[in-house]
C-alpha cells in the first residue's frame, strides 16, 4: 500500500497544503486568505500531480513492452530465418 500512487498522491497533498497556507499567511497575515490559497492551490496541483504519475506509468509500461518486442525480434537467429524460409518453399 506504500507504494500505491494514491497514497503518495496524498502524502503530497498533505505536506503541500501546510506549505502553501503557511507561505500565503506569512505573506499576508490573513488566515482566511491563507486557508483559502492553501486549499485552492495544492488541491489543483494534487489533481496534477496524480495525473503527472498515471502518465508516466503509462510511458514506462509502454517502453518496456517495446523492449521485450525489440529483445524479441533481436533473438531470432539466422537458422531460425532459414528454417522458416525452407519450410514455405517445399
Amino acid at each position: 500500500m506504500i507504494n500505491n500512487p494514491l497514497t503518495k498522491t496524498l502524502s503530497f497533498a498533505a505536506i503541500h497544503f501546510t506549505v502553501a497556507f503557511t507561505v500565503a499567511y506569512l505573506l499576508t497575515g490573513s488566515f482566511i486568505v491563507g486557508g483559502l490559497l492553501a486549499l485552492v492551490e495544492p488541491m489543483c496541483n494534487t489533481i496534477a500531480y496524480h495525473l503527472h504519475e498515471k502518465a508516466w506509468a503509462r510511458i514506462c509500461s509502454r517502453n518496456a513492452d517495446a523492449e521485450e518486442a525489440h529483445s524479441f525480434e533481436t533473438s531470432i537467429t539466422f537458422e531460425d530465418t532459414s528454417r522458416i524460409f525452407r519450410k514455405a518453399t517445399i
